[in-house]
């Protein structure tokens, strides 16, 4: 069928976005085409795409204006399942007592002169992209939306009605289940009057239309951000997961899972990263007077983005030290949602570095100090990771190995020949000194993904926890040993650090933390910390292919693939796969199919792949999306 297509005005279009938005009349309802695709690409849900600049930014228009133009948004979209809900008939008691109804609610909202900072000093940035054609949108086609008498209230575990809800759906019997990330800013923080702030979901009404088309079309779920410095903003241990809450109950309602990752770092350092979210700024306090919690490269450039390995057992967040503090903000987040985990809570990715990888910063594109394919800096360079090197050396007889990092390791945008440390022939990452040096500098990361790791799964395991048969063992008496494990997966995020992976050392691997060489694996001991805590593994790149990159810089991103597909199934680990740029090629489609899939006795080795990520370029190019998903169910 040929595609509807609905004109954007020129006044909500920012210089560089499309003219028109279209998507499939045999895919979506009638007025999802007509209605529901014009608002997403007109609302300005913030995107990732190919190169976008990180200036790309958009804005979440004010409670107050929203409901004096709409009214209360319970009464205008609802969620495109097919089943038919019965109303949630409030008991009379509870509205007595004072609880408020939808329009009481929404009256509400708005005399709380909820704002959002706006300037250029503000803590959190975004810039405004269309409102007012957003409220003509919704104004012109709220005739053509389904009115359903429907009470947006979340439901509690065990409360009437539950059972009306729809559940997500198990992952297809053949095929491959696909997720979708949702923007960097789905969950944001406003301000209020008097001083206080509080988290919301960002262009609400524009993510109830998305979620149910998502789900239409066979998307299994959706994996957000859990900001620390939107949840934990407050102060130490103060969180606030009710905008999280609130996504988990609407992904709920149309049937799809949600993987939510604990991103422990901060928005906007990396490219395509369409706003900014610090650190929290009770973390960002005790930085300025401490900058050495930052990662630190030889010129001594702190990278605030993330918190450095060398101080996680040091009590420096107010008496706790920073692994106390995820686990702390882990334990938290499962007390609130344990009641979804399994049904609609399926995993828990752990942050673990910048852009929530286990790495290290050694490539910060973002702030314009490293290109692409430059061989990266370590960040060694603080006084924790240093005095820490410094005692390794003395136990290893060499103290003049413990002076600093490498000095022939060249600078971000090296090439390898430019070095004398990753020169392929005769560099100094093979003599005794690399070794050590790389030996302990992979340790450290790995020392680190064990410590929070290993805190995490005792949190998801603890006493009252449900928990999902695992595997039956035979005892040597003959008895039955039945093993149970959480029903919510723990994950963790792996880099395809593909750049260089031709040459002998594979330097930007080993700069980001990764020892792994032409005679080496290096990815062997992070699957042993993955199986001893029972992780599954996010790996990046799986859309690449060897032959769209240019020579010089030795790139392997399929070779890099199945080493690490290779190593997962040796551990007995599950491996799922994201794709690293937005994509809608065929090219790039077909390269994620047989990444999942393959064509050799391989077949079936990703359990699960993570489309990046929803937004206006998504549904601009739904026509081959949707192919993409039908092809992922099929296979």
């Amino acid at each position: 069928c040929s595609p509807i297509k609905t004109a954007v005005p020129a006044a909500s279009r920012k210089q560089g976005s499309r003219k028109q938005v279209s998507c499939s009349r045999s895919r979506l309802p009638g007025w999802a085409q007509a209605t529901g695709h014009a608002l997403w690409a007109a609302s300005g849900m913030s995107s990732r795409g190919l190169q976008g600049p990180a200036s790309a930014h958009r804005h979440w228009p004010n409670f107050s204006s929203w409901n004096q133009v709409l009214g209360p948004v319970p009464q205008l979209l609802h969620p495109l399942t097919t089943q038919r809900r019965v109303r949630r008939v409030r008991p009379q008691s509870k509205i007595a007592e004072g609880r408020p109804n939808d329009s009481d609610r929404a009256g509400s909202v708005a005399a709380a002169a909820v704002t959002r900072p706006t300037t250029a000093g503000s803590m959190f940035s975004n810039v405004d992209d269309g409102e007012a054609h957003m409220h003509r949108l919704l104004r012109e086609n709220r005739h053509n939306l389904p009115n359903p008498d429907l009470d947006e209230e979340p439901l509690e575990p065990g409360s009437p009605g539950q059972a009306e809800v729809a559940q997500p759906n198990s992952s297809p019997a053949q095929g491959c289940p696909v997720y979708v990330m949702l923007p960097l800013d789905t969950v944001w923080v406003v301000e209020r009057d008097a001083g206080s702030s509080a988290s919301v979901l960002n262009k609400e009404c524009s993510l109830d239309v998305a979620l149910s088309i998502l789900k239409h079309a066979g998307v299994e779920g959706v994996m957000v951000d859990v900001w620390w410095g939107i949840a934990e903003c407050a102060g130490p241990g103060m969180y606030d997961f009710s905008a999280y809450k609130r996504l988990l109950d609407k992904a709920q309602r149309v049937g799809l899972r949600v993987q939510a990752v604990m991103s422990f770092h901060a928005a906007g350092f990396n490219v395509g990263d369409t706003c900014k979210i610090p650190l929290p700024k009770w973390v960002r306090d005790i930085g300025d007077n401490n900058p050495d919690i930052y990662y630190t490269d030889k010129n001594g450039h702190r990278n605030k983005e993330c918190l450095s390995l060398g101080c996680d057992t040091t009590p420096l967040l107010g008496g706790r030290t920073p692994v106390e503090v995820y686990r702390d903000f882990v334990d938290h987040f499962c007390d609130q949602f344990q009641h979804q985990f399994g049904t609609v809570l399926t995993e828990i990715t752990i942050g673990l570095g910048p852009a929530g990888e286990l790495r290290f910063p050694s490539y910060p594109e973002g702030d314009g100090r490293w290109r692409f394919p430059g061989v990266g800096e370590f960040q060694c360079y603080d006084k924790y990771m240093l005095e820490d090197l410094k005692r390794t050396a003395d136990a290893a007889g060499h103290p003049e190995w413990g002076l600093s990092g490498p000095h022939d390791a060249g600078n971000y945008n090296s090439n390898i020949w430019e070095s004398g440390f990753f020169n392929s022939q005769g560099g100094s990452w093979s003599s005794p000194y690399g070794d050590f040096f790389l030996s302990w500098y992979t340790g450290l990361l790995v020392q680190h993904a064990d410590r929070i790791l290993t805190a995490a799964h005792q949190v998801l395991t603890k006493t009252g926890r449900p928990r999902v048969f695992r595997v039956l063992k035979e005892a040597t008496d003959g008895h039955a040993i039945y093993t149970f494990q959480s029903s919510c997966k723990l994950g963790i995020k792996l880099a395809g650090v593909h750049w260089w992976f031709k040459s002998m050392a594979h330097a930007a691997e080993l700069t980001a933390g990764y020892y792994n060489t032409r005679d080496r694996n290096g990815y062997e001991p992070v699957m042993k910390v993955l199986q001893k805590t029972n992780a599954r593994l996010s790996f990046t790149c799986v859309e690449m292919r060897d032959c769209e990159h240019a020579p010089e810089g030795r790139c392997s991103p399929q070779a890099l693939l199945q080493q690490v597909s290779e190593c997962a199934e040796m551990y007995g680990v599950a491996l799922t796969g994201e794709n690293a740029l937005q994509r809608y090629d065929e090219y790039a489609f077909e390269r994620i199919a047989e990444s999942a899939f393959g064509h050799s006795a391989r077949a079936g080795s990703l359990e699960q792949i993570t489309f990046l990520r929803m937004g206006d370029l998504m549904f601009d190019n739904w026509d081959a999306f949707s192919r993409f998903l039908n092809r992922m169910h099929k296979r």
